[in-house]
């Protein structure tokens, strides 16, 4: 390819609405531009990158047995309230009609078509098992679309879909995916994690997220440094809390804390640690008839310690709570007759249920509200002040430093971006579309089904976010537009240095590299700036004075300095660099 061919276009400064480093980066360098909130045309630059993430992925989904079909973006309605999900999932799922008044949703995912395909395709046991993948556009009308192609409201994603017979079947299925996965991400030469994850609104009750490390990602990944247990924040647990509680050493008191209202102002007045203290959240469960009507409304009180937070995803999954909401004031100040701030289990003005955390279900000694503005109890402890905890669950994000699950050491939090998401998905979409098959004894069964997710054009984002210098990208060779750029200085002034690197470019492309020729005839600094912004792994500089004395030079882009090369060695040198 020859630059005067293509198309570039950069910039010296990112929009002023680009936030992190991989939104500005591909702005300036002409890989993707903005049509309206968080909707993108993927430009020259940025389209060739993702045809090398789609050609890579598709090379290792075909590998692993996976067959490639493409499903509609526009999808009937009819198929996703047979799952329900038409009703229960939230704005992020855009539901438009057509000109007869029909209702359609812009796919955000395919669970419900390939099921349905599934179940008029899949008649036997004989044909089973097997696993669909798509790569094709999606759409989520995120509320705050944000960071360019890493959340975005259209996208391109992968997505794939395993049946079989059974669950020691499907688990197989899914560890196919899952080592495909590695796989793909090793080629793309990226450092990530694969960690344990909750599986959210898609469902199941096995799921692996995949994580490229980088400091600017969303995602908090935890890991034990000394052993393999990694899992995102939201299904991470810390080793459960041992022996025996200390005993009471204080007396209760009701102690005055004007105008402290939380439990870090607290222990500062009181000149005591965070971790002695503990917060009050107040849940309510809303209860309904068959007709949508309100029945009653359920108090919870959850007691954490005063330097925990509350891990919304573990509290969800517990029994009772699975719709919970946080309580309003009103609802509050009925049944504590105190405003937030203040709270405690101790002189209840109604009755509520009482969830412990199992950290402060050992705790001895502990402050929390008097249920009285402007004053706190110190000295409160189980069995004595208040009945011991009933109800003790894991409630909390875990903390840098807790102890590792597996008990081999502290844990430790990194950022992530999550690129992949491999779920066990069990029958919870072949039930509710009754997608069954013949087993080997004649019965309908209904089919085991796993998802696996690679987001597309989330990839060279974050491929970005992990590689990039004040220069601009740094692509790994596999993801690069182009692997080699060859920069003739003055081309036009010397002619020997044209017909070198045309040469030079003929050779590597019939070798098979993927090499740009820079032919513009720009300033050398101009051009230099150009693919250092564009992060092209590989560049040779050819001069009319190093063609003078037999040489050429290499820069890989990480390189501070360029290496001198003899004209008759940079082919092979380049090979060996590049090993193809």
């Amino acid at each position: 390819m020859k630059a005067s061919q293509f198309f570039i276009s950069t910039l010296k400064e990112a929009p002023a609405d680009a936030e992190v480093v991989s939104h500005k980066l591909m702005m300036r360098a002409g890989m993707i531009k903005k049509l309206g909130a968080g909707i993108y045309t993927l430009m020259p630059l940025g389209l060739r990158v993702v045809r090398k993430i789609e050609a890579i992925v598709r090379e290792e989904m075909n590998r692993s047995g996976a067959v490639e079909l493409s499903m509609p973006v526009v999808q009937p309605a009819e198929l996703w309230q047979e799952t329900g999900r038409f009703e229960t999932n939230g704005p992020e799922l855009l539901r438009i009609k057509d000109r007869h008044d029909r209702d359609f949703v812009i796919q955000p995912t395919s669970e419900e078509v390939v099921t349905d395909i599934a179940r008029q395709e899949i008649r036997s046991y004989k044909q089973l098992p097997r696993n669909f993948y798509q790569i094709q556009t999606k759409f989520r009308d995120e509320r705050r679309p944000r960071f360019g192609l890493m959340r975005g409201r259209e996208f391109i994603m992968k997505d794939a879909y395993s049946f079989d017979r059974d669950q020691p079947s499907a688990k197989a299925s899914y560890e196919v995916m899952a080592a495909a996965y590695r796989r793909i991400f090793d080629r793309f030469g990226l450092s990530y994690r694969a960690v344990a994850a909750d599986s959210g609104a898609i469902g199941g009750d096995l799921s692996e997220e995949f994580q490229v490390i980088a400091a600017t990602g969303e995602d908090a990944i935890v890991y034990c440094p000394g052993s393999d247990y990694a899992a995102n924040m939201e299904k991470a647990q810390a080793q459960a809390p041992t022996g025996p509680r200390p005993s009471p050493a204080r007396a209760l008191a009701t102690t005055a804390t004007p105008g402290k209202s939380t439990c870090a102002d607290v222990a500062d007045l009181l000149g005591v640690p965070l971790q002695t203290t503990v917060k009050s959240l107040v849940l309510a469960i809303d209860e309904s008839d068959e007709a949508g009507r309100l029945v009653q409304t359920e108090i919870w009180l959850l007691l954490l310690r005063g330097d925990h937070d509350m891990n919304e995803v573990k509290v969800g999954k517990l029994a009772g709570l699975g719709n919970y909401r946080f309580a309003t004031v009103p609802e509050i100040e009925d049944h504590f007759g105190c405003k937030p701030g203040y709270l405690g289990p101790i002189g209840l003005k109604k009755p509520v249920h009482i969830l412990v955390d199992r950290d402060v279900a050992v705790m001895s000694d502990w402050i929390c509200g008097a249920n009285q503005e402007d004053f706190h109890l110190t000295g409160v402890n189980w069995g004595r002040d208040l009945p011991e905890p009933i109800r003790v669950a894991d409630l909390r994000n875990v903390v840098a430093g807790d102890a590792s699950p597996d008990g081999r050491g502290p844990l430790a939090i990194e950022r992530g971006i999550e690129i992949g998401h491999v779920f066990y998905l069990g029958t919870k979409y072949s039930k509710a579309m009754n997608a069954t098959f013949l087993d080997v004894n004649g019965k309908p069964q209904f089919m085991e089904m796993g998802c696996y997710g690679i987001g597309i054009t989330r990839l060279p984002a974050a491929a970005i976010e992990q590689n990039h210098d004040e220069r601009g990208i740094i692509w790994p060779d596999a993801l690069a537009p182009f692997t080699v750029v060859l920069c003739p200085i003055s081309p036009d002034r010397f002619p020997g240095v044209a017909e070198a690197a045309d040469q030079l470019h003929a050779q590597l492309q019939a070798a098979g590299v993927d090499v740009m020729l820079d032919d513009r005839a720009e300033r050398p600094g101009a051009m230099f700036a150009d693919w250092e912004l564009i992060g092209v792994p590989h560049r040779i500089t050819i001069g009319d004075r190093g063609l003078k004395a037999g040489e050429v030079e290499y820069q890989h882009r990480r390189d501070a300095a360029a290496t001198v090369v003899p004209v008759t060695e940079i082919f092979h040198f380049l090979q060996a660099r590049l090993k193809v």
